[in-house]
C-alpha cells in the first residue's frame, strides 16, 4: 500500500466570499494543503456557487493555491477546459452525472488539461457502483458524506464503510471525504481509509484553524495504521 500523503483541503465555501483572497490566504498559512472549491450549476444541484472566474482569481491572487475543484454540475466534461485555464489542479466530477460509460471520456479529457482526475460518489450511491476499469485511472475518489449542493450539513456516518471498501480496492489512490467533517468526526474517517479531509466552517470557523488543520492532519497519521488490507 502506497505511503499517501494526509491532506486537509479546507471548504471555500465556508470562508466569507467578501474577503476570498483574505481567506485563502490566510487558512493556507494555517496549514491548509487544498482550497477545496465547490462549483454548483443549480442543475445537478440545487444551489449555484462559484465558478471559473472566481478560480481565476483566487488562482491570480493567492500565491501558491492547489485547487481542488468539486464540480457538482450536469455536464462536467464541458467545464473541464475552463476550469484548467482558470488555475484547477485537481477536477472531481460526480459519477451521477456522467454514469459509468462517460466517467472514463471524462477522465480523459481531465487529464488532457494536465489535471488530476477525481470522481464523487453521493450519499446514495455504493461504492460498487465505480467499476474497478473506472476507479483504476482515477486519481482521487470523493466520499461526499453529506447530500452534495449546500455546507452546514451533518456527517452521515453511515457513509464511512464505502471509505473503507475503497480502500481496499484501490490502495495507491487517495480517498478524499466531505460533509461535516471536522475534528470530532474526522478519526472515524481517518481509521477507515481517507487520507484528503474536506472540511469547511471545522477550519473556517475555527477559534484557532491552524489547530484544528494540525489535529485532522494528526488523525489522517494516525488511522493509517488502521486501513483495510488491499484486496487480492
Amino acid at each position: 500500500m502506497a505511503d499517501l500523503k494526509a491532506i486537509i483541503a479546507p471548504s471555500v465555501l465556508a470562508s466569507d466570499f467578501g474577503a476570498l483572497t483574505h481567506e485563502c490566504t490566510r487558512i493556507m498559512k494555517d496549514g491548509a494543503d487544498w482550497l477545496h472549491m465547490d462549483v454548483m450549476d443549480g442543475h445537478f444541484v440545487p444551489n449555484i456557487t462559484l465558478g471559473p472566474p472566481i478560480l481565476k482569481s483566487v488562482h491570480a491572487s493567492v500565491e501558491g493555491a492547489f485547487m481542488d475543484c468539486h464540480m457538482m454540475v450536469a455536464d462536467p466534461i464541458r467545464w473541464v477546459k475552463d476550469v484548467a485555464e482558470a488555475g484547477g489542479k485537481s477536477y472531481t466530477f460526480h459519477l451521477e452525472a456522467t454514469g459509468s460509460e462517460r466517467a472514463l471520456d471524462c477522465v480523459k479529457a481531465i487529464k488532457q488539461h494536465g489535471m488530476r482526475a477525481a470522481m464523487a460518489i453521493s450519499p446514495n450511491t455504493p461504492s460498487s457502483a465505480i467499476e474497478d476499469r473506472v476507479g483504476r485511472e482515477l486519481d482521487m475518489i470523493l466520499v461526499m458524506t453529506v447530500e452534495p449542493g449546500k455546507g452546514g450539513q451533518s456527517f452521515m456516518q453511515n457513509c464511512v464503510s464505502k471509505v473503507a471498501d475503497l480502500r481496499a480496492r484501490f490502495p495507491s489512490t487517495d480517498i478524499e471525504v466531505d460533509g461535516g467533517v471536522g475534528p470530532k468526526t474526522v478519526k472515524v474517517c481517518a481509521d477507515s481509509g481517507a487520507n484528503v479531509i474536506v472540511s469547511g466552517t471545522a477550519c473556517f470557523g475555527a477559534p484557532v484553524p491552524s489547530e484544528a488543520i494540525a489535529q485532522m492532519r494528526q488523525a489522517v497519521e494516525d488511522g493509517k495504521k488502521n486501513w483495510p488490507k488491499a484486496k487480492q
